[in-house]
């Protein structure tokens, strides 16, 4: 009989960069430790990396988590959720690239990114990233990383865009980047982000659970398939916090973690983030004909030239003390000055009325 090993795609999909195995042991399978087993079978998953996974109560085998000398069993049923291994990076450059740290151990670190800033090198961006940044911060400080070095073998366990700004936390171990890893996939990693969009949602507060997926068409460009015939399963808790008339400034809270997932949501409801050109909000969706509130518009844009979406807050458990961590971003310069434009224009339409 042929062991069932099935790989789960989800990590494909997603701005969390985690991997999930399954795994349903041959009958013929004479006892043997788990990490030896699972070392043996996964590829590109060293002993160490597994035996961290199982520490941090990331293998499961019918259901219960287990110790490394776990001897596995003929039909057991083995669930395995590992950070995501990220190939063809080769050796990053280390960049004097400012970052805004925010928080710091020997286990992990928590950056504040700037809009603009990608994490990670890959098709046309071969460097300026984060993990560049990261890279030189590591040299710098001669702090330690994690096996294989920063250089080699980023600790990222999740991404946001590029032009979306805040909060992001690295792994410093293997140890750490485990347990992160297994937070995310079980959706226990708070994350919450602030948006201003096109129209007043209603409800105005609510979830969006619909399925994201990579556009049919567009190879860059992530669709929602509300019958979930695609994609994956998405959702997206929302509220807003201060309605301003054409655009409303919202609360958005990650259940999942879908490439674009709060952009696309926001258009599925129809309310698409203001200035985000991949998704329709770089034109005027709501609002009068009149040139004054066209060219007031346009200087919103012009304040905030991105997508209006920043990470605002992140809360996770630390993997080492276990002590609840939480952190928070301010509105970086440019969300704060297109807010305060549609603030203005809000008071001035209502001392006209």
């Amino acid at each position: 009989m042929k062991e069932d090993k099935t790989r789960d795609p989800e990590w494909e999909e997603g701005d969390e960069y985690v991997e999930t195995y399954s795994i349903r042991v041959d009958a013929g399978q004479g006892l043997l430790r788990i990490d030896r087993f699972l070392t043996d079978r996964l590829e590109r998953a060293s002993r160490n990396k597994i035996q961290n996974a199982i520490k941090a109560g990331s293998v499961r085998v019918n259901g219960e988590t287990v110790k490394a000398n776990y001897r596995v069993k003929p039909k057991d049923d083995i669930r395995v959720v590992l950070p995501r291994t990220l190939e063809g990076l080769g050796k990053v450059i280390a960049q004097d690239i400012p970052l805004t740290i925010v928080y710091e151990d020997d286990d992990l670190i928590v950056i504040d990114k700037p809009a603009g800033m990608v994490v990670h090198p890959g098709i046309g961006n071969f460097d300026g990233t984060l993990v560049n940044a990261l890279a030189w911060h590591f040299e710098k400080e001669r702090l330690p990383v994690m096996p294989g070095s920063i250089v080699d073998r980023p600790g990222l366990v999740h991404r946001i865009d590029k032009d979306t700004s805040g909060l992001l936390v690295v792994a410093r171990s293997e140890y750490a980047m485990s347990h992160l890893a297994r937070q995310f996939f079980e959706h226990s990693i708070r994350r919450r982000y602030l948006a201003l969009v096109w129209g007043e949602p209603d409800p105005a507060k609510g979830t969006v659970h619909a399925h994201v997926g990579k556009h049919p068409r567009i190879r860059q460009m992530q669709e929602v398939f509300p019958e979930g015939d695609h994609g994956k399963e998405a959702i997206t808790h929302y509220s807003v916090i201060e309605p301003l008339y054409y655009v409303s400034l919202v609360e958005c809270q990650l259940e999942t973690g879908r490439t674009h997932q709060i952009r696309v949501h926001m258009k599925y409801i129809g309310h698409p983030l203001f200035n985000d050109a991949k998704y329709g909000g770089d034109r005027i969706l709501k609002g009068t004909v009149y040139a004054k509130y066209r060219q007031f518009v346009q200087q919103a844009f012009e304040a905030i030239p991105r997508q209006a979406l920043h990470a605002r807050s992140l809360g996770f458990v630390h993997p080492t003390t276990g002590k609840d961590m939480y952190f928070e971003s301010p509105l970086p310069a440019d969300f704060a000055r297109a807010l305060e434009l549609w603030r203005g224009w809000v008071a001035e339409k209502s001392s006209r009325a």
